[in-house]
């Protein structure tokens, strides 16, 4: 009897242990959702959990407190093109060939043979689309639908490539500014008001169309771009002027592609990813944001360039209410989101690292030894090496002592030489103020040491030193 009874309680516990277990491995099988909102222009200081006192950002906020902020988060570049590349592929943009801004009716653009965050996952079953800027070429073989993307509605480059923005004078008469819908051109705007509101309710559907399977949601919002456009239930709003409102629009949206997910019942087991292309444009005054604390701002590698906010929600998979200081770039995000969904990374070199551990909080290390700042056309200008932050050489822009723009208008940039080695202690000099270089020449030559293996692989222009791992930008004949 004793025996009978033990021998029917081992079923009975073993059968539970095989629930659970079949329980746990189904949960596994489920894929992560991945909404990717990225704005463009928008300062460090442009959102309240990072310092804004005059801008209500609420979602933004609540988003901060339910998941994880990074502190150290940098762009891949300080411009718009090259940025966006390095997000989507994982790759310095120099790796891939990519620099600067691309002008409309360029004749090159991403590289079909570069895997994307799209196509990476779309291998993985998931339904994508991108609702917004695009900017990695506007020829038909280079928009997003011939690089993973099944859906696309937005613009193929900067809100101001337009003959309707005076303030840039001639330089920028290009014709009227595109909207697509897919590859066709579904109509041409003049007044972008409502284009915020577009791109949301697009998103919004997007997610209602596909809450019975794994997507990628890409919102590249084309606003705080100059020139700004808000509709009018956030018209006024702020206590920032014209672009605080946009922020607060901006806020708005996130804050429906949350409540969307919530009424799907998708929020525990989606990734929202909140973050920036490149620091302000600063010559625009008013019509600019603020990267304070930080020094200078976009189009330069000074962290006001290249420092943006950065909140991550994954209730199912990150712990909330918590803040890291470690450096992660935009090049760690496809690797990163390759890990958190059991996705191949691409078959080419990458420059990105998952930083998944750092996020769950079993390391305080980055997986990278260093971060390289690069701009114009293949010149390093910089390199983050824990608390460090060195520069060579170089010449940049700067608004310092100089007008700034209002209301639209820009200011005139003056450009001024890095004539020798710089180096700042990030740690206790966040303004990057007192140049140290020569109180730690050890440290300098550490990181001389990692830039030159840097150089072989990527060159540096300014050496004028070719890499030996460059790919080529796409391009048409």
């Amino acid at each position: 009897m004793i025996r009978s009874l033990s021998l029917f309680i081992l079923i009975i516990l073993l059968t539970s242990c095989k629930t659970k277990t079949e329980e746990i491995d189904s949960k596994e099988l489920i894929p992560p959702n991945v909404v990717l909102i990225f704005t463009d222009d928008q300062g460090y200081q442009d959102v309240g959990v990072f310092g804004a006192d005059d801008i209500l950002t609420p979602n933004l906020d609540r988003m901060a407190g339910e998941g994880v902020l990074l502190t150290s988060f940098y762009a891949a570049q300080a411009v718009c093109s090259a940025s966006r590349a390095g997000l989507l592929t994982g790759c310095y943009p120099n790796r891939i060939g990519i620099h600067n801004a691309f002008m409309p009716d360029s004749k090159i653009g991403l590289h079909p043979s570069e895997t994307t965050i799209a196509e990476m996952l779309k291998k993985k079953g998931y339904k994508t689309g991108i609702f917004g800027k695009w900017h990695l070429g506007d020829h038909p073989d280079f928009l997003p639908t011939n690089h993973g993307f099944d859906e696309y509605f937005g613009i193929p480059y900067s809100n101001d490539m337009w003959p309707f923005h005076p303030q840039q004078g001639p330089v920028f008469n290009f014709g009227p500014l595109p909207l697509y819908e897919n590859e066709r051109v579904v109509d041409t705007l003049t007044d972008q008001s409502q284009l915020t509101t577009q791109i949301t309710e697009r998103s919004i559907e997007f997610i209602n169309r596909n809450k019975d399977r794994p997507f990628f949601l890409y919102v590249p919002h084309p606003q705080p771009h100059v020139p700004l456009f808000v509709s009018d239930k956030f018209r006024g709003k702020s206590g920032r002027g014209l672009y605080g409102d946009v922020i607060m629009e901006i806020d708005w949206s996130v804050g429906e592609i949350l409540e969307a997910l919530k009424a799907n019942n998708l929020t525990d087991n989606t990734i929202v990813i909140f973050t920036s292309d490149n620091g302000p444009w600063l010559s625009y005054g008013n019509h600019a944001g603020s990267a304070l604390p930080f020094r200078e701002g976009k189009g330069t590698a000074w962290e006001g360039g290249h420092r943006e906010p950065f909140i991550i929600r994954y209730p199912e998979g990150l712990k909330g209410e918590r803040t890291i200081d470690t450096p992660v770039m935009a090049i760690d995000i496809l690797p990163t989101i390759a890990e958190l969904t059991g996705s191949d990374l691409p078959v080419h070199t990458i420059d990105g690292k998952s930083v998944l551990k750092l996020l769950k909080g079993k390391t305080k290390e980055s997986p990278q030894e260093a971060y390289y700042f690069y701009y114009r056309v293949n010149e390093l200008h910089g390199v983050r090496y824990g608390k460090w932050k060195l520069y060579f050489p170089h010449n940049y822009r700067t608004m310092e002592g100089q007008q700034p723009g209002k209301d639209g208008l820009p200011g005139n940039y003056i450009h001024l030489d890095v004539k020798e080695i710089e180096l700042y202690d990030l740690s206790n000099d966040l303004g990057e103020t007192t140049n140290v270089a020569s109180d730690y020449p050890e440290v300098v030559e550490k990181i001389k040491q990692l830039a030159n293996a840097m150089r072989y692989k990527l060159g540096d222009s300014l050496m004028e030193l070719e890499g030996t791992e460059n790919r080529p930008v796409g391009t048409i004949e």
